[in-house]
């Protein structure tokens, strides 16, 4: 797919947002669109997927079949989850039974079946973006867009997210993803667009791309600050989880506390105290 000398303002005397765009990306490629908030990332996403049209250039070689993931789904709609990805299904060109087939299959995956007689509006919003995921996978997508899709996900749906996008590549479509929390990390070999000023920039691949993953144990009570210190450092954390213990070791003899160690805590608390610290 190429996007030619694009150029969008979303009025007709207002500001160019994008500048004579000129990217392109092959089957089996994903580029991570990188970039400060407000230059025009999500709008770059939009043209790639065909929901916004550029006012000058074009956009040739479009797969005819593209997921699409905004970075917040529009959960204000009539439907039961399962209503809504069966209609979406049909409108992907899917059979009745092929439909009904791959919402069961895709509600299961990403732990939507408890969901499937709720109401959208009803939904959390990590919920509602797993929705948003689902059916854009509801068939193989020949190019899948993704807008911060790691947004609000569980712990377990971030780590599928990956292993999705390597699906969608070796089944030979194109994948272009946004993402500011440094997730992308798990993309190796993905190539970086940068948007600045309205326009794009590839950047150079550095020397050496080894990431080094070091786990870090601190007791629960201070995982909202490591967290927060770690990440205003620039590193990357992939994730926060419990350790298997349920209780502390025993004191010593003669009284003397033990060091400080972690200890077992609900996962879900640490998950929310991690999400505090974003």
């Amino acid at each position: 797919m190429w996007l030619e000398n694009v150029w969008l303002r979303y009025h007709r005397r207002g500001p160019w947002v994008l500048r004579g765009v000129d990217v392109r990306i092959g089957p089996g490629e994903v580029a991570v669109v990188l970039g400060r908030n407000g230059v025009g990332k999500s709008t770059l996403l939009q043209v790639a997927a065909g929901v916004l049209r550029p006012d000058r250039g074009r956009v040739t070689d479009r797969p005819g079949r593209v997921g699409w993931v905004p970075e917040r789904f529009p959960a204000d709609q009539p439907f039961t989850v399962a209503r809504y990805l069966t209609g979406m299904a049909r409108m992907a060109g899917l059979g009745r039974t092929a439909a009904d087939e791959a919402v069961t299959a895709w509600t299961d995956r990403l732990g939507l079946a408890e969901f499937r007689a709720v109401r959208l509006p009803e939904l959390s919003k990590g919920t509602a973006q797993k929705v948003g995921l689902a059916q854009a996978m509801l068939r193989p997508p020949g190019l899948l867009v993704l807008d911060e899709p790691w947004e609000g996900l569980d712990a377990t749906t971030r780590e599928l997210v990956p292993k999705l996008i390597d699906e969608v590549l070796v089944a030979g479509a194109a994948v272009l993803v946004s993402d500011h929390r440094g997730e992308t990390v798990r993309l190796p070999g993905a190539r970086r667009w940068t948007v600045a000023d309205g326009t794009v920039t590839e950047d150079s691949a550095p020397p050496d791309e080894t990431v080094a993953v070091v786990e870090v144990a601190v007791p629960a009570a201070r995982v909202a600050g490591t967290v927060a210190r770690l990440r205003a450092e620039g590193h990357q954390v992939l994730r926060v989880r419990t350790d298997a213990r349920s209780a502390p070791p025993p004191a010593r003899p003669g009284g003397d506390a033990p060091p400080d160690e972690p200890v077992g805590v609900d996962g879900d608390a640490v998950e929310q105290a991690a999400g505090e610290a974003r």
